[in-house]
């Protein structure tokens, strides 16, 4: 006789859109949190969960896919409402959460002053404290009020995204749900692409990013190399130099190790490459970690790069005499950046070039550039208003699975049911319209933020 058990799933964030991630699963008695983010376009507790969705449930874990700040960011006010919440992660990504926490203390103590900020010293404890599960290590949950004497097992499959993520497998009694996390099936420069579990899932609770861009668009990994060093090689040798904005974790480490590749090969101009900040910091968990995450090679060193600080590029007018490239944070070109501050005498530079290499939200600055193009007028992006004059160019090298891949994976995994998440409305609708028709009998939700679904 099959046991029926009750799962209750309440999405608090990111489930129509990307940003402050926060999923709740009510496992007969045990509450589960999966990730924690704050949502980088909003300000003061606006850009957090609705925390307030969890009055009155009971929460035991707090599980976190990864490091970015849009997946973990929210933990440490999570913590001040539930201090016994148990937080479980790979060890990679808590080693790049001290460091991502602790920048963030020094940010929202910069532009939020008004908004109740967490000490360096909070981030510690609470890191302190947190459980270090290895990929496919088993790891059993057991909440204070669970119901069965059958516990919940959890593991972690590297989700290929960026360094520690993990999608998230937890099976109870005759269910597994997988929460993919960000995810990234085909391989990047660094990172080997997702492994999943082996055996059929029951709930698939999926990321739909690139649900509405044809994978056509975004073309291939070789096709957008080759793209990118004609462009930069041109760029370069008329005199010019290259400015990247990208995220410091995850992007800034893949996009370096390409152009260091392809200058080791002889196919892109030997320029100085200027890097700086905390991108620089986790370029060495990566090195550190390369032997046991899925990595192409354990061969690729990102230290033994040669690279210079742009913290130290006080006069910008030495990149007009000689080019170079640099790889700068923010990746969206956020106020107050390093990417922002580039970017502001890069638009004044008839033969410079801008490089938009990921994702953009509408919203920002970078949303801005990256659909500018020379003699446009920006009118928002600083003081006054900005003749483009510089070249801006973009290219498709995702840390997400394209929609395609997305659905191959639901394929592989045969799921009955399928929540969509982290996607907009468009996004979530191809995903789901294309597994409907391929998927025989599977029951699709398009998630949205407070809604309460039973698995």
């Amino acid at each position: 006789m099959k046991t029926e058990n009750k799962i209750k799933f309440i999405a608090l964030g990111g489930a129509e859109e990307i940003g402050a991630s926060c999923f709740y699963l009510n496992i007969d008695g045990t509450g589960i949190l999966l990730d924690c983010g704050i949502h980088p376009q909003r300000k003061g507790f606006d850009a957090l969960p609705r925390f307030e969705l969890l009055d009155e449930l009971d929460l035991d874990y707090v599980i976190i896919s990864h490091a970015h700040q849009d997946h973990i960011g929210a933990l440490p006010f999570l913590i001040k409402k539930f201090p016994h919440a148990k937080i479980l992660a790979t060890p990679q990504t808590i080693e790049v959460a001290i460091l991502t926490l602790h920048n963030s203390v020094r940010i929202l103590s910069e532009v939020d002053e008004d908004m109740l900020v967490y000490t360096h010293e909070e981030v510690d404890l609470l890191l302190q404290c947190a459980f270090d599960i290895k990929y496919e290590e088993e790891f059993y949950l057991k909440g204070l009020r669970h119901s069965s004497s059958e516990p919940i097992k959890l593991r972690f499959y590297d989700a290929g995204h960026i360094i520690g993520s993990a999608s998230i497998l937890l099976e109870y009694l005759h269910e597994r749900i997988l929460y993919t996390g960000d995810i990234k099936l085909s391989k990047q420069f660094l990172m080997n692409g997702a492994i999943l579990p082996g055996e059929r899932i029951t709930t698939l609770i999926t990321e739909s990013t690139y649900g509405n861009t044809p994978s056509e668009a975004i073309g291939n990994l070789r096709s957008e190399i080759s793209r990118f060093v004609t462009r930069a090689n041109s760029i370069l040798s008329s005199g010019g130099s290259i400015l990247i904005p990208v995220f410091a974790l995850g992007k800034m480490q893949e996009i370096l190790w390409m152009i260091h590749s392809q200058i080791v090969n002889g196919r892109l101009t030997n320029v100085p490459i200027f890097t700086g900040g905390l991108a620089n910091k986790i370029l060495k968990i990566y090195d550190k970690n390369r032997y046991v995450v899925n990595y192409t090679s354990s061969e690729n060193v990102l230290s033994d790069i040669n690279t210079f600080n742009y913290f130290e590029l006080n006069d910008f007018h030495k990149v007009r005499k000689n080019p170079c490239i640099v790889i700068a944070s923010s990746g969206m070109m956020l106020p107050n950046t390093s990417s922002n501050r580039f970017a502001k005498f890069w638009l004044t530079q008839n033969n410079f070039a801008i490089f938009i290499v990921g994702y953009m939200d509408d919203q920002t600055p970078g949303s801005q550039v990256a659909n500018a193009k020379k003699g446009d007028l920006l009118e928002n992006f600083s003081s006054e208003t900005q003749v483009v004059k510089c070249d801006i160019e973009r290219f498709y090298f995702p840390t997400h699975s394209n929609r395609n891949e997305l659905i191959q994976l639901a394929h592989r995994l045969n799921p009955g049911r399928i929540l969509l998440i982290h996607g907009d409305d468009n996004a979530k609708q191809w995903i789901g319209e294309n597994c409907m028709n391929t998927l025989q009998g599977v029951r699709i939700n398009s998630v949205n933020v407070g809604q309460r679904i039973i698995i």
